[in-house]
């Protein structure tokens, strides 16, 4: 997708400002101190930061897990703080973690999320067969989590928070520990997702060559604010010296943990 494209689409999240501060027994930490930014409909974004830059503190105000503590965030046309509901609904959340019960059988899992956002029980079961069948899960619906391979489970975690047919799907760190061929099959999973559903990404990893291969567009934060945007190849020129450098070079550049180049080129993103 190039940036000519992607200039003329609709901004499906947009955030000015938007801040997070923690209050502590040794004072104020300010975990998220101003981020200003917008996604497009259909783009895949990659969220990236080092270690406790506020990636996941902002990807948890955009998706109404926190309140924030300044700015202000529209998510698919709905504003942050005063219809929270509405968020949530245009929203699916893929958490670190996971959030699924080891010892319910996949199916279970499935048709109870498909429950919990009100659709009849014969609608929830069609949808869990329904996504199964996208994800690659329709052998395993009556296995129980706990018994999932790595990759499966993260599949079973993203069928769930597709669910409702969010608009925007938000994936905190989703391949972390994965083998190889796990890594793959969620890539190709999250493109197909855009390509055939027009689902907005949102992702935040640590691995460069993930960001780089998956992502429309790179934001990276640095001590809870934006430090640099654009397309990984524009990135690269600017910080890295040219199109050719890698993503980890450009990262460091950007975050102050390298050198960067004498003169940047200018660029359009």
């Amino acid at each position: 997708m190039n940036s000519v494209f992607l200039a003329g689409m609709t901004a499906v999240i947009s955030a000015a400002g938007l801040a997070r501060t923690f209050q502590t027994k040794a004072g104020p930490v300010e975990a998220v101190r101003c981020v200003d930014l917008t996604v497009r409909e259909g783009e895949i974004l990659g969220f990236l930061g080092p270690n406790g830059a506020g990636k996941t503190t902002t990807l948890r105000m955009l998706t109404t897990l926190l309140r924030p503590t300044g700015g202000a965030a529209t998510v698919a046309g709905h504003d942050l703080a005063g219809d929270p509901a509405a968020v949530r609904a245009a929203c699916g959340y893929v958490a670190q973690s996971g959030g699924t019960d080891p010892q319910v059988p996949v199916r279970e899992e499935l048709v109870t999320q498909g429950r919990m956002y009100r659709l009849p029980k014969a609608a929830a079961v069609a949808r869990a067969a329904e996504l199964a069948g996208e994800l690659g899960l329709t052998e395993l619906l009556d296995r129980k989590s706990g018994a999932l391979s790595g990759g499966q489970r993260r599949r079973l975690d993203i069928a769930m928070a597709l669910t409702h047919r969010p608009r925007v799907l938000f994936l905190d760190e989703p391949t972390t520990g994965l083998d190889p061929g796990s890594r793959a099959d969620l890539w190709d999973l999250v493109r197909r997702l855009r390509d055939t559903h027009g689902t907005t990404v949102f992702l935040t990893t640590h691995y460069l060559d993930e960001a780089d291969a998956l992502a429309d567009r790179l934001v990276i934060v640095d001590r809870g604010v934006v430090a640099a945007e654009g397309t990984p190849g524009a990135l690269k020129l600017r910080y890295g010296g040219s199109v050719d450098a890698s993503l980890q070079d450009t990262f460091l550049a950007v975050t102050g943990r390298g050198p960067a180049p004498a003169a940047p080129a200018p660029v359009s993103v």
